[in-house]
């Protein structure tokens, strides 16, 4: 546990809460599971973060159950982890999730009277008993956790006072991150509702009244390929240019440089539509400098009868349906023909422009909160880390 003030203690979770495993077969068959009725059944992929994740898909068990195995129902405090899998997750449960029922890959913690469960909920949710809890698993490919493990962790142990202002505290920018996850859901559906309708001509702009015409992309975009760059100055030391790969319009996490010859046509630069053209087929407008566009990643070259960002949001959905008629075993791909064979209703540039600039203005809205959540995320794991250790002290 690290350095821990005089007056706090460090106990097992053996000794401040009871643990229950969830009901085995035995006693809870699939069959007695209802599609629709009942309370949700809580098990590994219910577990989230600190959040219980209920969908359509999550089973349901009916009242006569609860009745005749009453030792499962979750009560409000009560701690939940996954037996299998992501053991490192837990979850608190609410008054809202008063009456849950545990599933058989299900763990359940009761804190004891003394204990205030937000503060335990915390506790166990905090970078050290997370990594405790992955590295006592059992199992090599599968991680498992069973109450004899979960039993064993330990925890700093602050007076009941300060376990309710420590969980205050935090309650409080989990309050705040509850906010932004809502208000960032709402822009994500209204900016999907207006690409919906702008960019099918449902909904014009204030001044634009012209027609649609019926247009083949490749009579106003050219799609270039990228070019098969030798693979033996290759290099990931940062030496040269970076080369744009499939990956890289999604994370990176592999980034490779490339330090040999290159012609000026390949350059890729801040702004550039760029869509892979293995897997899955989403455009992305890159935005991390100066690159070189690599073989399997194409460029959308827009001549004078179009917007490069109007395409950019424009070619999202005929590429969802590219990728969605395309039939692979493996992995799908995308040709250059594809791309400029799309034919589709397609205003005029200036319509296009003002489409273009009504998105982007929503979309850095949606980025500006993401990030402000984000930088929120940091904000607690500081104060937990500051907090659930007592170098920071509130009582």
């Amino acid at each position: 546990m690290g350095i821990i003030p005089r007056e706090w203690n460090v106990k097992a979770v053996h000794e401040i809460g009871q643990i229950k495993t969830g009901p085995f077969g035995t006693l809870l068959k699939a069959s007695e599971y209802s599609g629709s009725h009942g309370v949700p059944l809580i098990s590994v992929g219910e577990v989230g973060a600190g959040v219980f994740r209920v969908t359509d898909r999550t089973p349901r068990v009916p009242e006569n159950v609860v009745r005749r195995l009453p030792q499962y129902v979750l009560r409000t405090g009560d701690i939940v982890f996954g037996r299998k899998g992501a053991v490192d997750r837990s979850a608190l449960v609410s008054r809202a999730e008063d009456g849950w029922f545990l599933g058989s890959d299900g763990i359940s913690i009761r804190p004891s009277s003394r204990c205030h469960p937000p503060y335990l909920a915390a506790q166990l949710q905090s970078q050290a008993v997370q990594s405790w809890l992955i590295q006592n698993a059992i199992g090599t490919t599968m991680p498992s956790l069973n109450q004899g493990i979960l039993s064993r962790v330990q925890i700093p142990y602050a007076s009941e006072a300060e376990q309710r202002a420590i969980a205050a505290a935090l309650s409080d920018v989990d309050a705040l991150l509850s906010g932004l996850e809502r208000l960032i859901a709402k822009k994500r559906d209204l900016k999907k509702a207006a690409m919906q309708q702008l960019l099918t001509g449902q909904t014009r702009l204030s001044g634009f009244s012209g027609e649609w015409r019926v247009k083949r992309m490749g009579s106003v975009l050219r799609f270039q390929v990228g070019f098969p760059f030798a693979s033996s100055f290759f290099n990931a030391a940062e030496q040269g240019l970076r080369l744009v790969k499939n990956r890289d319009l999604k994370s990176d996490d592999q980034i490779v440089h490339y330090t040999g010859a290159y012609h000026d046509a390949f350059l890729v630069r801040n702004g550039d539509v760029l869509i892979g053209m293995d897997g899955d087929f989403l455009p992305c407008r890159w935005k991390k400098g100066t690159a070189l566009l690599n073989q399997r990643v194409g460029r959308v070259v827009p001549g004078a009868g179009l917007d490069r960002v109007f395409a950019y949001y424009y070619l999202i959905e005929p590429l969802k349906e590219i990728e969605a008629a395309t039939s692979s075993t493996t992995v799908k791909h995308l040709s250059h023909g594809d791309v400029e064979g799309i034919d589709r209703p397609t205003p005029q540039i200036d319509e296009q422009a003002a489409i273009a600039t009504v998105l982007s203005d929503m979309h850095a809205e949606l980025s500006a909160l993401e990030a402000r959540r984000d930088k929120t995320r940091a904000l607690k794991q500081a104060m937990m880390q500051e907090l659930l250790t007592g170098r920071t002290r509130l009582v």
